[in-house]
């Protein structure tokens, strides 16, 4: 069986890592190269960064910052945030990032993922769904940061990005985003039942147990928190070991 991860997410804006609730009230969490040393010396599996305003600002990653943390770290390092070519990802993967995450710029022009996949492999590409139930109870993409609905069903474009090439997803739910009140256990388990790659569930963890429930029936690879380890709330190592203790494969 594979080993669960545990991943810390580092919300960037002005270089300065931030967290909201439903995408919204953002407010100042710290430094993010302290954070990342802090996350990786705690047992972090890996650390993903994302650059929040990045795509709407029309501004590459902060290539600079990424690697200040990458030499901080000894885990795997995710990034995104506006990247939308070739050169974005090697100069992202040249400055200390294991593999790149796209959202917006996939889902405009689904050719990227193919590109990408086969350029620098399929493990390196990790592809962010902005997912939001809505009152017909399905489940649709947003792109920018949230901002703008599609049309498009969370399991038809996952389903469409995995054929071209995708190597993992990490879908955050909207509706459960920095409310502390657990993850999106059904669409989690609907996604990691039809596809062959790791789900990376992200949105609404606020304790052990809501970690225990999306590994097990939400069927997740991985779950991913920005608030509660941010604030201390939730320290990894006492997380690890509760679910080590419950069970799961966990590295310790």
């Amino acid at each position: 069986m594979l080993t669960k991860r545990i991943i810390p997410c580092l919300d960037i804006k002005d270089g300065r890592t931030v967290k909201g609730v439903n995408f919204e009230h953002i407010r100042d969490a710290g430094d993010p190269i302290a954070l990342g040393a802090f996350y990786a010396a705690q047992g972090a599996d890996e650390l993903v960064f994302l650059d929040i305003t990045a795509t709407v600002e029309k501004r590459k990653t902060l290539s600079e910052l990424v690697n200040k943390i990458a030499h901080k770290i000894n885990i795997p390092f995710t990034v995104g945030g506006g990247i939308k070519t070739e050169e974005d990802v090697h100069v992202l993967l040249q400055n200390g990032a294991d593999k790149i995450s796209i959202n917006t710029a996939a889902f405009l022009d689904p050719t990227l993922i193919k590109r990408f996949a086969n350029k620098f492999g399929s493990q390196c590409v990790v592809l962010a769904i902005d997912a939001k139930c809505e009152a017909d109870n399905n489940w649709y993409v947003y792109l920018n940061g949230g901002r703008t609905k599609t049309d498009k069903l969370v399991k038809d474009w996952a389903r469409e990005a995995v054929d071209l090439g995708v190597g993992e997803i990490l879908l955050t739910s909207m509706n459960h985003d920095g409310t502390k009140k657990g993850f999106a256990i059904e669409i989690t388990a609907d996604l990691s039942e039809i596809l062959p790659v790791p789900i990376i569930a992200s949105g609404g963890g606020g304790h052990q147990q809501h970690f225990y429930d999306v590994f097990t029936k939400g069927k997740a690879d991985a779950a991913l928190a920005a608030s509660i380890f941010h604030y201390k709330e939730v320290a990894i190592p006492d997380l690890k070991h509760f679910l080590h203790e419950q069970g799961i494969v966990i590295r310790l």
